[in-house]
């Protein structure tokens, strides 16, 4: 079976740093756009970073930019998020997604596989 699976979540102080890994198993995502969401307690599940297909094309949310960095290693058919100068407001489950395409596309309609999440919780 296809699986997304992050790791790398915990507890940490304002300003410290996480990198997040998300492994997939069961097919190749070489060829497919990926992204990472994040939903806090009582909020919609929003947007933090994709990667294209080839990782030569980046994106991201306007709240996280200059502090993530979403990277890929496809031989290892893995996908990251290192996570700088983080804040209170950056607690929230994070989810990874595979995308139908090879070129990152807004929404979620595109998405056709997600992780189970992992916890970030950031103390002030």
């Amino acid at each position: 079976q296809v699986q997304l699976v992050e790791s790398g979540g915990g507890l940490v102080q304002a300003g410290d740093s996480l990198r997040l890994s998300c492994a997939a198993s069961g097919r190749t995502f070489s060829t497919n756009a990926m992204d990472w969401f994040r939903q806090a307690p009582g909020r919609e599940r929003e947007f933090v970073a994709a990667i294209n297909w080839s990782g030569g094309s980046t994106h991201y949310a306007d709240s996280v930019k200059g502090r993530f960095t979403i990277s890929r290693d496809k031989a290892k058919n893995t996908v990251y998020l290192q996570m700088n100068s983080l804040k209170p407001e950056d607690t929230a489950v994070y989810y990874c997604a595979a995308e139908r395409g090879i070129e990152p596309t807004v929404g979620t309609t595109h998405i056709i596989y997600w992780g189970q999440g992992t916890q970030v919780t950031v103390s002030s």
